[in-house]
């Protein structure tokens, strides 16, 4: 018996092949699923991943509703204008109507003060009138001269008096009808004295001469010697002939009918 007989034998029991077999294809599973793996998580982190966003394709309707909506802006950007146009011309109509009214206003003002100083004049001219005629009728009440007319007087007294009745028209120098002093230097003419033409000329024309001492012929005047807006021959007894207005045509009127002014002697 040898020493090492009592010794148990450390070696292993031998495995069988079936066993080695198993667990060979138990590993080359695990290694496989881990080689998977491994590769995998190498892709994932080597390739980043990305998303890709498509636009949408304009459809037929969409494009339609773009152009409706350009169109709205662009009438709504045109009735803005519009709009604006109307306020700038409204503004300055309503400028222009103001400066019309102060216009108006001034001128008016101008015309009340105009027709108050005529009214003034007038008045004035009355008031003288009435002193002149209330003279000159106490005086010729007391003259028999004033009331007879003779030589060439008596022939310019005539001629009027034969056209009473005659229309007055502006600027007429007869024979049938008469401005004031149209007929006024048609008469004076019978007897060979040329009158100027108007009545502002007649009245400077001769000899100036007092309403109370008026002798048949001699020419009565209305308004300032120079500018005398009528003119009448003086027939006496107070009364005088001439083409009025359109209303009475050739009148013989009493003085007191409307006082003159003036008078010139051309005889």
């Amino acid at each position: 018996m040898s020493l090492t007989a009592h010794i148990r034998s450390h070696r292993k029991p031998r495995r069988s092949a079936s066993t080695i077999a198993m667990r060979a294809g138990v590993a080359s599973g695990v290694l496989g699923t881990l080689a998977v793996a491994t590769a995998a998580g190498s892709a994932n982190a080597a390739e980043p991943v990305t998303q890709t966003l498509e636009l949408p394709v304009l459809t037929g309707d969409l494009a339609a509703q773009v152009a409706q909506s350009a169109q709205a802006t662009q009438q709504a950007a045109a009735n803005y204008q519009l709009q604006a146009e109307r306020d700038a011309a409204a503004t300055a109509a309503a400028k222009e109507a103001k400066k019309d009214l102060a216009e108006a206003k001034a001128e008016a003002k101008k015309k009340a003060e105009a027709a108050r100083k005529a009214a003034a004049e007038r008045a004035t001219r009355a008031a003288e009138r009435t002193t002149l005629i209330s003279t000159s009728s106490s005086s010729s009440s007391d003259s028999t001269s004033s009331s007879t007319a003779t030589g060439s007087a008596a022939a310019v007294i005539a001629f009027v008096k034969a056209q009473i009745g005659d229309a007055y028209v502006s600027g007429g120098t007869g024979p049938n009808s008469w401005d004031c002093s149209g007929l006024m230097q048609t008469a004076f003419k019978q007897v060979g004295v040329d009158l100027p033409r108007v009545s502002q000329d007649q009245s400077t024309f001769g000899t100036q001469v007092s309403l109370d001492n008026l002798l048949p012929g001699d020419i009565l005047y209305w308004g300032s010697a120079g500018s005398a807006y009528h003119v009448a021959v003086y027939v006496g007894d107070g009364m005088f002939v001439g083409a009025q207005n359109p209303s009475t045509g050739v009148a013989e009127k009493p003085m007191s009918y409307d006082p003159p002014t003036g008078a010139v002697r051309v005889l």
